[in-house]
């Protein structure tokens, strides 16, 4: 398949398929769906990743390094499971698009996303996360060249990637209260969840600034090495 292919059928289920079952899902099936909602947005979220695979040598190993990534950011959630809004989530899915691609970095947050829930629990709100993290990931991957340039400007995205993950999940809430979509509700969801959104923008800034250096520097390596 062919790159611009490739990369339509990403855009689509990234920015079209996914939200569409997670917020139709859950809006006209009510909870009773998270358990469906949740496995297809687990599905689809693997396909990007999958379509982008060239049937090379390469593909084992980014697909070990994926995996790895998705460890990484899980046990990372878990170790801050004691300090509310302050997480490395989207640090660590912004790495993975940076350097490993946006299909990758969709992938990273989506799964971690699922996988971690294992232990915080899995709710109506798992699909929401997915795709909060996962978009956050795969734009990360589109601006890779623009962020790996200047500090000043990954800085930002992380602020505003605390805003996007935020508005998402404030979507969901917005859903939950009213049974459908409304938007006071969302506009309520928005501005009681300001403090919030706002340490966890700070939060992603910080581990953004602490952890490009080691992990910036692995990553590049080990995409030069394997020709990723």
């Amino acid at each position: 398949m062919d790159k611009r292919k490739q990369t339509v059928i990403s855009f689509a289920i990234v920015f079209a398929a996914i939200p569409l079952i997670a917020v139709a899902g859950l809006s006209l099936l009510g909870e009773e769906s998270a358990a469906a909602v949740t496995a297809a947005v687990a599905v689809l979220a693997c396909v990007p990743f999958f379509v982008s695979f060239e049937h090379g040598r390469n593909d084992a190993r980014r697909l070990m390094l994926v995996a790895v990534m998705v460890a990484l950011t899980v046990i990372g959630r878990l170790a801050f499971m004691h300090v509310q809004f302050v997480k490395p989530v989207a640090a660590m899915c912004i790495f993975a698009g940076m350097y490993l691609g946006p299909s990758s970095g969709f992938v990273t947050g989506a799964l971690t996303a699922l996988i971690s829930n294992i232990y915080f629990g899995q709710g109506p709100y798992t699909p929401f996360q997915m795709l909060a993290w996962g978009i956050v990931g795969f734009v990360a991957g589109l601006l890779s060249e623009k962020l790996n340039r200047s500090a000043i400007l990954l800085a930002i995205y992380g602020a505003l990637a605390g805003v996007v993950y935020s508005l998402i999940l404030d979507l969901w809430s917005a859903i939950w209260y009213g049974g459908t979509f409304q938007l006071s509700y969302f506009f309520m969801s928005v501005v009681t969840s300001l403090p919030y959104t706002a340490i966890y923008a700070v939060s992603n800034v910080v581990f953004l600034l602490l952890l490009k250096r080691p992990f910036g520097a692995a990553l590049k390596r080990l995409g030069i090495k394997y020709g990723l």
